[in-house]
């Protein structure tokens, strides 16, 4: 699997993201703004123009809402092999990761590990891929706005070995709590790769 993992929308790198959805195809995930009392109206607005920045790539856009999969994990399974690729917007990344599990999204991108599937988002996107979620509540408040889902999941994908920290050093209104969290990290010995808002990391 291959991972475009920006801080903050789509980054510095978009001409690569493209090449990477060998198929010209991605399904765009916005749950992680599932917030439990979200503004269904902006919510809306960053979807549409999200999925409007993709498309300016020239990619086939497709809305994968995790909630119409909840329970379905075999039919979000086919519809990943026929896309080939997933981008994942930003928000909370608790909230992510519960849908993750609903929706079988996380055993699914497990099985995915040994092909060529495009992992893409920003923000909590990247931060799910973690051994742990432990400290990101520092940036994230905890929140569970599915009824099948009222515990919090403290552990992550572990595609990756380190804590994702997006907005660091920027013009963000989480950067400062980012800081908090990195300081987190080093008390506990936990490896970190912090990145600024237009940056990208780019694993292959």
């Amino acid at each position: 699997m291959k991972y475009y993992l920006s801080s903050y929308e789509f980054g510095d790198k978009t001409e690569k993201l493209k090449t990477l959805a060998l198929k010209g195809k991605i399904g765009y995930i916005p749950n992680a703004r599932d917030f439990t009392n979200s503004d269904q109206e902006r919510k809306a607005k960053r979807t549409v123009n999200d999925m409007n920045s993709l498309r300016e790539l020239g990619l086939e856009v497709e809305l994968l809402n995790l909630q119409d999969y909840f329970g379905k994990r075999d039919e979000l399974k086919k519809k990943l092999e026929q896309l080939g690729a997933i981008f994942i917007s930003g928000g909370n990344v608790f909230i992510l990761r519960q849908a993750m599990k609903l929706s079988g999204l996380d055993e699914i991108l497990k099985e995915l590990q040994d092909t060529d599937f495009l992992y893409a988002g920003y923000s909590a996107a990247g931060c799910v891929l973690a051994p742990s979620l432990k400290g990101m509540d520092i940036v994230d408040p905890l929140d569970t706005p599915y009824a099948k889902q009222r515990e919090i999941i403290w552990g992550g994908l572990g595609f990756v070995d380190f804590h994702f920290m997006p907005h660091w050093n920027s013009d963000h209104p989480e950067s400062a709590d980012v800081e908090k969290e990195i300081a987190y990290c080093k008390e506990n010995n936990i490896p970190y790769k912090a990145i600024r808002d237009g940056e990208v990391i780019i694993i292959e």
